[in-house]
């Protein structure tokens, strides 16, 4: 089965929203409106389409690291999101491939993502405090699930902590918050 990945336009602005929406079940609302309102921040989103339809869709929105020598621009991916009657068809992984070749191309040192170590790890993700990051939310990310891709142009400098842009804040939504927390918590040290 072959798959268009292409960038986001702003006539795919409801497909997307939809799909995000859908992917992510009882809090798709809330990550859908976060994604809209990155819209005035520096951002790219790819969409995968199939016969002109939208399967899929991954976002890339501005972040920063407060390293000592400056403030660093680096990418952070999120969301990804597969409409749920087509996951587990290789359109996450295409849209993730095209994310990091995106952010690789548009001459970012790093790109930061908040998610499944297992997933993203067969993606070329890596854990981002084992290379000198900080999550945005210290307390309510675990470090396992904060993950990064260097790129050629990364320098040992570059480290600290990510900054997210008030958007994330502002819908609380760096991290997690327990309940939620303490479970992902919990698989996740299964998995260390």
């Amino acid at each position: 089965m072959t798959f268009e990945v292409r960038p986001e336009q702003p006539a795919d602005r409801e497909d997307v929203l939809r799909v995000i929406a859908a992917a992510f079940g009882d809090h798709g609302d809330d990550v859908a409106a976060i994604w809209d309102s990155l819209g005035r921040h520096k951002r790219a989103g790819l969409v995968i389409e199939q016969g002109g339809h939208v399967l899929g869709h991954v976002g890339l929105s501005q972040g920063w690291v407060d390293a000592r020598q400056a403030l660093v621009e680096v990418w952070v991916l999120s969301p990804l999101s597969v409409q749920p009657d087509r996951q587990n068809e290789g359109v996450g992984t295409a849209l993730v491939a095209a994310a990091v070749e995106t952010a690789r191309g548009s001459g970012v040192p790093t790109l930061f993502l908040e998610g499944s170590p297992v997933y993203y790890g067969k993606r070329g993700f890596e854990r981002a405090d084992r290379r000198g990051f900080l999550p945005p939310a210290l307390e309510r990310t675990p470090r396992p699930a904060f993950q990064c891709v260097r790129f050629e142009g990364h320098e040992e400098w570059m480290t600290g902590q990510l900054i997210y842009p008030a958007v994330w804040w502002e819908h609380d939504a760096a991290g997690l918050r327990d309940p939620r927390l303490a479970a992902v918590h919990e698989q996740l040290t299964a998995l260390d």
